[in-house]
């Protein structure tokens, strides 16, 4: 008779089946286990996105519709050189200063501080008004030795001997003089950077650059600022009673 193969018993059958069942059941726990935590990574990665979406949705609605300081002082910026670009092409030349009496004494001055803004920063900009009032003040519209004789129309003083000046007719032996200028625009160009750079006027720079913040001007809240300009306690009422003389805007 031949050979035959040898039949397992039973007992035996019934263990390899366990292991098998057991092998594939830890299989499928792993399984299971991986697709969980791909499950999860997957969902914190597309809830990442989420946000992310939002916070770049909410900046560009905030940037286009609500421009923020920074968006806004770089449109100004670009806006200021457009305007420098404008001057050196069109080849703009500073502006006479012609007038007969206080009326065209405030004309010339407008157009004078009109020209000097298009080569003057935003932020370092002066109200026209209080420019034009001050003028006025300093130099008896206009009408003044200082004013007809050496452009002079704030009254700004020297103690440079090199620097062109005029003496007081009171006051000859004087160690300052006041400053003279080849023309008044040149005038106003000076008290301006003044304004721009000396210390005693760096509470109205800081009051300045919040009203350009803010949008709009306050005279008073300026002037009191510039206190320093004359030894007058009363000199920011005479300027503010000046500019609402003059129907300055």
């Amino acid at each position: 008779m031949g050979s035959s193969s040898p039949v397992p018993e039973i007992g035996q059958f019934l263990k390899i089946s366990a292991h098998t069942h057991h092998k594939d059941e830890t299989m499928t726990k792993r399984t299971y286990a991986r697709i969980q935590d791909w499950m999860a990574k997957a969902k914190y990665g597309l809830l990442f996105l989420t946000v992310v979406a939002i916070i770049l949705g909410t900046s560009f609605f905030s940037g286009t519709f609500y421009p923020n300081a920074w968006t806004v002082d770089k449109i100004e910026d670009a806006m200021h050189k457009k305007e420098l670009n404008q001057v050196t092409l069109l080849g703009l030349k500073e502006p006479e200063f012609e007038y007969t009496d206080r009326t065209t004494f405030v004309q010339a001055t407008g157009r004078c501080v009109e020209y000097l803004n298009y080569t003057t920063d935003r932020l370092s900009r002066v109200p026209t008004s209080i420019i034009i009032a001050m003028a006025g003040v300093e130099s008896g519209w206009g009408t003044s030795r200082f004013a007809l004789e050496g452009n002079a129309l704030f009254g700004v003083r020297t103690w440079d001997k090199n620097t062109p000046q005029m003496k007081a007719k009171g006051n000859p032996d004087a160690s300052w003089g006041v400053k003279k200028y080849k023309t008044k625009c040149q005038s106003v160009k000076d008290m301006i950077a003044i304004l721009n750079r000396h210390p005693a006027y760096k509470e109205f720079r800081v009051e300045r650059e919040k009203q350009l913040d803010n949008g709009k001007w306050n005279y008073r809240r300026l002037m009191v600022r510039m206190n320093a300009w004359s030894t007058n306690p009363d000199y920011h009422e005479i300027i503010l009673q000046a500019i609402v003389g003059s129907k300055l805007p």
